[in-house]
């Protein structure tokens, strides 16, 4: 009798959904915060405006800055354990089977099944060394392209965020009024992208949202405090 194909469905574009995750949450939050707190302390739209503005090009060039670091790093990092590896198996491979066998005994593998695989292994230079990267030190071998896709996708995540809680300045010409329509838009916002930050990273969707938009909105919250005790 045939059988249907059993095909295994994995979420595979974690990194993407990280580095729009950390533009994203951050394009909203600190934006948000600033036109709050400007909004406590101005009359003019055109301040928060400015303000804002200025600080989403500071914002993202210094965020996606940092991811481009961080992904150079991760491969740098990398590079640099596979070349611990290699001269370990070429100069103590005795050592490295030994190691070998450590893991799979630990996986729940028999002694005798654990010292077979290790000798295969060891007959395999790159594969043994790719065993030892992923299972001794955990690491993934990363993608030496990804630090420019990273920064681009965070910088441009945290604009994309930032531009939401400034809008209704653009729109609005009385800051106290905008700055409702700026929370409301935000506060929609983040509980908009807690979710589908929920549903991809496979939390409670609804908490994630929550989450979110509390975040947010303490730190608003926070900044317009300050503001209003600092122009007092």
């Amino acid at each position: 009798m045939p059988q249907t194909p059993h095909i295994e469905k994995h979420f595979t574009g974690s990194e993407v959904v990280r580095d729009i995750v950390i533009g994203m949450s951050d394009g909203l939050t600190v934006p948000f915060a600033l036109a709050a707190g400007l909004s406590g302390i101005a009359n003019s739209t055109s301040i928060v405006i400015t303000g804002g503005l200025a600080e989403i090009a500071a914002g993202s060039i210094a965020m996606g800055l940092g991811g481009y670091l961080a992904a150079k790093s991760d491969v740098e990092h990398y590079i640099s354990e596979r070349e611990t590896e290699q001269r370990e198996v070429e100069k103590i491979p005795a050592k490295e089977i030994e190691e070998v066998e450590q893991l799979l005994l630990s996986y729940g593998l028999e002694a005798d099944q654990s010292t077979l695989v290790a000798k295969a292994l060891s007959h395999r230079p790159e594969a043994w060394i790719d065993f030892m990267m992923r299972f001794e030190l955990g690491l993934e071998k990363p993608d030496p392209k990804r630090a420019l896709t990273s920064a681009l996708t965070i910088a441009l995540s945290y604009i994309a965020g930032g531009l939401v809680p400034l809008t209704p300045y653009m729109l609005i010409s009385d800051s106290r009024l905008a700055l409702i329509f700026s929370t409301i838009f935000t506060l929609g916002a983040l509980l908009i992208f807690g979710y589908v930050k929920g549903r991809f990273t496979g939390a409670n969707p609804i908490r994630s949202a929550l989450q979110t938009a509390l975040i947010g909105g303490l730190a608003a919250g926070a900044a317009f405090g300050l503001a209003k005790l600092i122009s007092k």
